[in-house]
């Protein structure tokens, strides 16, 4: 494996983190009625999606009745997951003072509750993104996906472990603050048990609504609409593990010791989340239906910034990465996918090399080291007119 160590000299990592927070404050300035009628109109679309769907399962005796509704109910599930809820619940619209647009409030469509979700992804995932003993998103607790974790003879399940976890997706995020390789520990016992009942309370209510209550309302459609049901998830479901994982394990990726993370300035911070990303090409509908986290690189910088300012960022971020001779990885799903699945099943076997550390301790500046970009003279803010909604933008996110 190339080694993929990085070495930037202090000065150019300072002048990293002052590039990336002035890009991040430009974007924030601009944020205006265009975003907001933006989510609006993608959430009217998803409901009309929704709708539609149901209605058309409802037709299922008539069998591209049956194949619309699943369609229409499948592209549903993932706007409501991906673009929607993903985006709204990272406060990403949170500056509009809009309630139905509230990171503290939104709930999804989706097994996992909207309250841990905010914690094992917005805070745990997003703190420690690719830490080794930190970011549970390295294999979601149930696979091996890093050379540096020790193999043992379970991993060669390895395979098997992310087919099923792909299918059951919804559910495996669910489980994701539950830690259930822990359970059985002493430690933290009744926080858990507090959790698996509200996750028990969410399963519950979707297991209901898409399996027994609109079933039951088609009358003899029953086994029709409870199978287009269970296609539409198990389509959201595929649809969401490839997007993610191909945005967090192609081969190229980095992660990291915990030691390496260790008084972290802010310009190491935004590398770590450069080179622990990876982006997914395509056009504008494909971004859309991806959640725009075919652009994880730009997301990893900015979480809290709406997704569908990422195309436009991108393009500044490649720049920058160039110049400073950082590896930009990105590519078409085919690819990318391809590369996560040979990555799961070489870690399954023993062996598959070592990871030599991502960081390199930071130079001292030498005659042709990049000087450090000058950070410009700080803007008001522009005025924003949406609606009612407010205009104070979220604080940069915590290094």
């Amino acid at each position: 494996m190339d080694d993929p160590r990085v070495t930037l000299t202090a000065e150019q990592l300072d002048a990293l983190g002052q590039e990336l927070d002035a890009l991040r404050e430009r974007m924030m300035d601009d944020l205006g009625e265009a975003d907001v009628t933006y989510i609006r109109n993608l959430i009217k679309t998803q409901r009309a999606l929704e709708i539609s769907g149901r209605g058309l399962l409802f037709a299922s005796f008539l069998p591209p009745a049956w194949v619309a509704g699943v369609a229409a109910l499948s592209l549903s599930k993932i706007l409501d997951n991906m673009e929607i809820g993903h985006n709204v619940m990272h406060g990403q619209y949170d500056w509009t003072g809009d309630p139905t647009l509230s990171s503290g409030t939104f709930e999804w469509d989706t097994a996992c509750p909207a309250d841990q979700w905010r914690h094992s992804h917005n805070y745990i995932h997003h703190t420690y993104t690719n830490i080794l003993g930190k970011d549970r998103d390295i294999g979601y607790g149930v696979l091996r996906m890093s050379d540096q974790e020790p193999w043992r003879p379970r991993w060669l399940g390895n395979p098997l472990y992310a087919l099923a976890l792909a299918v059951f997706f919804q559910y495996g995020v669910a489980l994701h603050d539950l830690e259930v390789e822990n359970i059985g520990k002493r430690e933290a016992e009744r926080p858990r048990r507090e959790l698996a009942r509200g996750i028990w309370k969410k399963v519950r209510s979707q297991t209901l609504k898409d399996y027994v209550l609109f079933p039951l309302l088609s009358g003899p459609q029953f086994p029709l609409v409870l199978a287009g049901n269970a296609t539409a998830n198990l389509t959201r479901n595929l649809w969401s593990f490839a997007i993610i994982f191909c945005g967090h394990f192609p081969e190229g990726t980095v992660e990291f010791e915990e030691s390496e993370t260790a008084e972290e300035t802010r310009g190491q911070w935004y590398l770590r989340q450069m080179m622990g990303s990876a982006n997914l090409t395509g056009g504008p509908l494909f971004h859309i239906l991806s959640g725009n986290l075919s652009h994880q690189i730009e997301h990893h910088l900015f979480p809290d910034i709406p997704a569908r300012r990422y195309a436009e960022i991108a393009k500044e971020v490649k720049v920058i990465c160039e110049r400073y001779g950082l590896p930009y990885n990105s590519g078409p799903l085919h690819r990318q996918l391809g590369s996560v699945v040979r990555k799961i099943v070489r870690l399954s076997l023993p062996g598959g090399g070592t990871q030599a550390p991502a960081l390199a301790p930071p130079e001292r500046p030498s005659e042709d080291a990049a000087k450090p970009a000058r950070k410009p003279a700080r803007r008001q803010p522009a005025r924003r007119k949406a609606g009612s909604a407010g205009t104070r933008a979220p604080a940069a996110v915590a290094g």
